[in-house]
């Protein structure tokens, strides 16, 4: 385990934080204007509406990615016989529901709202299908009527994010049994957010584990969480999933291996990235599996008639090499579970 230090800064920490800072700081200015792009094609070619919170990656991110492949997979060919209308908000909240608008407006045939930008299509349609990839916990928000008869205009595939919440809690517990903090980043403006939090402290209260809230509403604060954390030093990190945790995994990744930190997060790609674990449903195969709701939609289905699917795998995977690195020793009964180990 990490053991608990000082809380003055060492000079080599005060500038890793400015060097993170100076990315974020980057990052800002290469994202700061929405970006609004229109895949060319046949006027009569179906038009897809692609509605995201976070800026557009190129090459695309690892969900998106899956998404195109699948598409492509069933035989369409952007800018031959489909068409892809993005829009992003580049973080900016304000500004989904006039992009949400303008999709409408374009009359899109189907309309993919990525979580984040989720409420917004709802809000801008009630006649145009919507497919939410990785959906969470759509009931208990009210975003279908129920899993297998979803009713409305909306369908696609979900994850009760709010149960694997306090499980990767007694895996982080489980794996270092000493550990008595932990730090949560989380995006308390992300749909699922609160329902996360509150189950993340019942299992936190069980195990005896004190909870350090970190909150990161836009890409500016997590300097700011990042500083709190070298202050107070917590023996692990967890971080929720959102689009914004999503999108900046390789700079909390980053931080967390020079400041020794055991993590856990909600995706296989963080810990691919050198993250340490993570328990999660496969999430570029939920987009996969969103791209047969589109095409389902465009070939005359109801959305509200195609049952929500939900993952039937939970994968736990942990890098042997950052272990290593960070000089931890996983416990054979975790290594045992683990459904994946990168050594």
């Amino acid at each position: 385990m990490p053991t608990t230090r000082g809380t003055t800064r060492s000079a080599e920490e005060k500038v890793s934080l400015r060097r993170l800072g100076k990315i974020l700081a980057l990052l800002l200015g290469i994202l700061a204007a929405p970006l609004a792009v229109q895949a060319q094609g046949p006027r009569n070619a179906p038009k897809i509406g692609y509605l995201v919170l976070s800026p557009l990656a190129d090459p695309p991110s690892a969900e998106r990615r899956a998404f195109l492949e699948a598409l492509r997979d069933l035989g369409y060919v952007v800018g031959r016989n489909i068409i892809i209308e993005y829009r992003s908000a580049a973080w900016n909240r304000e500004l989904l529901p006039d992009l949400a608008a303008e999709l409408v407006e374009l009359r899109v045939d189907v309309m993919v709202a990525v979580p984040g930008a989720t409420d917004a299509a709802r809000e801008a349609t009630k006649t145009i299908p919507i497919v939410v990839p990785a959906a969470n916990d759509p009931v208990e928000s009210g975003l279908v009527a129920s899993l297998a008869r979803p009713g409305g205009n909306i369908t696609g595939t979900a994850v009760s994010t709010t149960d694997l919440a306090g499980k990767r809690v007694q895996l982080v517990k489980e794996a270092f049994p000493k550990l008595s903090r932990v730090a949560v980043l989380w995006s308390p403006g992300y749909e699922a957010a609160p329902l996360q939090w509150k189950e993340t402290q019942a299992a936190a209260r069980v195990l005896g584990v004190t909870l350090q809230s970190l909150e990161v509403k836009d890409p500016r604060e997590f300097p700011g969480a990042f500083s709190a954390m070298t202050r107070k030093r917590p023996d692990a990190l967890l971080t929720f999933i959102s689009p914004l945790t999503t999108a900046y995994r390789p700079i909390i990744v980053e931080f967390a291996t020079k400041n020794r930190l055991p993590t856990i997060f909600a995706g296989r790609e963080a810990v691919e990235g050198g993250g340490l674990m993570s328990y999660a449903p496969n999430v570029p195969d939920m987009f996969r599996r969103a791209a047969i709701y589109v095409d389902k939609i465009l070939k005359g289905a109801k959305p509200g008639d195609l049952p929500v699917e939900q993952p039937t795998k939970f994968e736990l995977v942990i890098n042997l090499k950052t272990a290593k690195a960070l000089g931890l020793t996983i416990p054979p009964s975790i290594l045992a579970r683990a459904d994946e180990i990168i050594q």
